[in-house]
């Protein structure tokens, strides 16, 4: 076991017990104080701290760190450096912020200039994201979906189960989780009608999904093997990739998703690594029929990941609607990255790459409301007597996530997101 990942660590900053960030996490992030410019930051409990204002003060120097790769309004210099530098850098916040380390824990002026309170601060998009591919990696929700569509015998179309199908979506509507999307127009055919129709969709939906962001480039024409993926893959974060099933449905046919997915997918602030994540890997499903040599892969891939929804309408409580785990995801992370270049594409640094909704097999684990009304024909009641078939507007959709194992929890926080109404 990797030392940052011992359970007994403590840190002398506070952590309340069952926090989503105790010194074994040490995710990154962008963040943001009144009046200053954006800075590349790690968190520990509920104290942000500020990487380049600890760069400045000589805490990496003698780690090679350039305290200047902090100071950017995205991590995408930083996570250029490669997977060497990032462990480096998680070993060094791992003994600075040991309990026994007193090298800072007793200067209250370099404190001073490098902590702050979560509640002092805003954060930002972590990365620059080039490009975004969406997978449909779910073969529970692939089943579900491919049942409400076709029919239960015909749930999952001939290619599933042997190459993770996905789709290039669009990267300028990603957004950090807290910003508000409104309603999207489009067109939609109504079954009553012969024509389509022109207005805010009626089918606003959510989607639980994990997203991993991508931390070192490939060459055009080169692609990257099931052995080298991990290599490429910097961290993970939650990701809710809002959809107009109505839009959706009356346009997709036959070229993909384009307007009923494009208007607003939210992810969380902290992107989690795969160091962090390192003790809670699992088998995952068998794969029936055995997938092609260069999907086939060995060594456990999958992460034990506790995922939920919760819907919270005006004025009321939040209500939980979901709870799946990301480890029943059939096709994995690698997989995905060596299916997307096998045709020679290139990656870059920041692109994501999420897994499509994830469902399990009962009620209470559907990762959409697509699903968990049956395409609406199934309301479910909330608390405050009201019904929803689809998401309403002021309805804010909160996903959460965390891993834990041997009173070690690696928590995800989370992504938030309010429907408002249509633009007029």
């Amino acid at each position: 076991m990797d030392k940052t990942n011992n359970p007994d660590l403590k840190s002398w900053i506070q952590v309340e017990k069952g926090s989503n960030f105790p010194i074994q996490n040490l995710p990154f992030g962008i963040f943001r104080r009144h009046g200053k410019p954006p800075s590349a930051a790690t968190r520990i409990g509920d104290t942000i701290i500020d990487l380049h204002a600890l760069a400045s003060h000589s805490c990496f120097k003698d780690n090679g760190f350039d305290p200047g790769v902090f100071n950017r309004p995205v991590l995408n210099d930083f996570i250029a450096l490669g997977k060497p530098s990032w462990h480096r850098l998680r070993v060094c916040l791992s003994n600075l912020f040991n309990i026994e380390s007193s090298n800072l824990r007793d200067n209250l002026k370099a404190k001073g200039d490098i902590l702050f309170s979560v509640q002092d601060v805003e954060m930002m998009m972590p990365v620059k994201v080039g490009d975004y591919t969406d997978f449909y990696s779910s073969e529970q929700h692939a089943t579900n979906l491919g049942t409400i569509f076709r029919d239960a015998a015909n749930a999952l179309n001939p290619n599933w189960k042997y190459l993770p199908v996905g789709y290039h979506g669009r990267s300028s509507s990603i957004v950090i989780s807290g910003t508000p999307i409104h309603r999207p127009k489009g067109q939609t055919k109504p079954d009553s009608s012969p024509f389509p129709e022109f207005g805010p969709t009626k089918q606003l939906d959510y989607e639980l999904e994990v997203a991993f962001v991508a931390g070192k480039s490939s060459l055009l024409g080169e692609p990257v093997t099931i052995a080298e993926a991990e290599d490429h893959i910097f961290g993970l974060v939650l990701f809710n990739d809002l959809s107009a099933r109505d839009i959706q449905k009356w346009e997709y046919t036959p070229l993909g998703p384009f307007l009923g997915k494009d208007f607003g997918s939210i992810i969380s602030p902290w992107v989690i690594t795969l160091d962090a994540l390192e003790p809670f890997r699992v088998p995952g499903p068998e794969q029936q029929p055995p997938v092609m040599p260069y999907l086939s892969f060995t060594g456990n891939h999958h992460f034990d990941i506790q995922l939920e929804v919760y819907l919270k309408t005006k004025g009321h409580k939040e209500v939980r609607v979901c709870s799946t785990n990301y480890k029943s995801i059939y096709w994995n992370m690698i997989q995905q990255l060596a299916h997307q270049t096998v045709n020679g594409c290139n990656i870059s640094v920041g692109d994501i790459y999420s897994s499509g909704t994830i469902s399990g097999s009962d009620p209470g684990s559907l990762g959409s409301m697509i699903e968990l009304t049956r395409n609406g024909t199934l309301p479910f009641k909330l608390p405050d007597g009201s019904e929803r078939s689809f998401v309403k507007d002021h309805d804010t959709i909160i996903l959460r996530g965390h891993a834990e194992k041997n009173g070690l929890r690696i928590g995800f926080g989370e992504a938030s997101v309010t429907i408002l109404p249509a633009v007029d």
